[in-house]
């Protein structure tokens, strides 16, 4: 081998050396980059984590506090809405006081409402002036200012009075509609009569009696309360007689009794005057049939005075007849 191709062996000997080292310091330096780079990766990473908790922090507690400050919004709206609403009803409260106040004064002193007309209606027995006179209501006074109660209780004083109703008629009438006790038996007291109606009611001392039955043997005391009822016993017995006019008109007796005499309740007596009889009914068992002997008894035995009995046991044995008075 000559010299100059040792040379050119040697030079291409150093130059692959030199490459070799270039490339291994490339590597080395690629590598010294990607730890680097590593590196970095690692120290952002971590930073980033720790930026997040700080954040996530923050957020809560943002978030806390915007519902915090959201609840004492909704407290402070509810309590806004509240009081507007007192207020709605405290004013309409205030406004609907003032509105019937000032009706109520308005129609207390109007002369529109002063009464102009006093009307009673369904009253046959007592007069409208006597109805008037005891209600109290007078003419040109205002229609509001007297009580109804009182009103009602004044004209019920009178014992004919079973109930009343009073209607204002605005503007200035008031209409009285009254229901009236109806006589329908007079009793026999200290040579007068007092009217009953079938209730028993007390209703008018008379020195007639009215063409009404007359009831004989009631215990009336000495100092009668008009208005007030019979004694219980002789309400009983009340019940009886009313039995007995009702049988008797059954039977064709209607209007012929003058008078019952209730002192024994087993033997009840009836006395009709056209025919001059007393009848002995005794109580008010079988009536119908004590009432269909009386009338074939009076038939049979017209014109003459004296007395039926018919006072017994019609069903077993008794035999009706006719006493003639001598």
């Amino acid at each position: 081998m000559d010299k100059l191709s040792k040379l050119k062996k040697k030079s291409n000997n150093k130059k692959g050396q030199a490459s070799k080292k270039v490339s291994k310091n490339r590597t080395n330096i690629n590598k010294e980059k990607r730890i680097a780079s590593k590196n970095k990766h690692h120290e952002s990473y971590g930073f980033d984590m720790e930026t997040e908790t700080v954040i996530q922090m923050t957020n809560k507690n943002r978030i806390k506090k915007e519902v915090q400050q959201k609840k004492k919004m909704d407290i402070k709206e509810k309590k806004r809405i509240k009081r507007n609403k007192r207020l709605k009803v405290f004013l309409s409260i205030f406004l609907f006081v003032a509105l019937i106040g000032g009706s109520i004064i308005f129609a207390l002193t109007s002369p529109i409402f002063n009464i102009k007309e006093i009307a009673v209606v369904n009253n046959e027995i007592i007069s409208s002036e006597t109805i008037v006179s005891l209600s109290e209501l007078k003419p040109d006074e205002n229609i509001f200012k007297f009580n109804k109660n009182d009103v009602l209780n004044k004209i019920k004083e009178n014992p004919y009075i079973e109930s009343v109703e009073i209607e204002r008629k605005l503007p200035n009438n008031i209409e009285i509609n009254v229901k009236e006790r109806i006589p329908k038996f007079s009793i026999d007291y200290m040579e007068k009569y007092v009217y009953i109606n079938n209730q028993g009611y007390l209703l008018e001392i008379s020195e007639e009696s009215k063409g009404l039955p007359i009831i004989y043997g009631a215990t009336m005391e000495e100092e009668l309360n008009l208005g007030k009822r019979l004694s219980n016993e002789d309400l009983d017995k009340l019940e009886d007689v009313i039995k007995i006019m009702s049988s008797s008109t059954e039977n064709g007796l209607e209007g012929r009794i003058t008078s019952i005499d209730i002192t024994d309740k087993n033997d009840y007596i009836i006395y009709i005057e056209e025919q001059k009889k007393k009848i002995h009914l005794g109580d008010v068992s079988n009536l119908s049939n004590k009432m269909l002997y009386v009338l074939a008894i009076m038939e049979q035995e017209t014109g003459k005075e004296g007395e039926i009995f018919v006072n017994g046991d019609i069903n077993n044995k008794f035999q009706p007849y006719f006493k003639e008075k001598t």
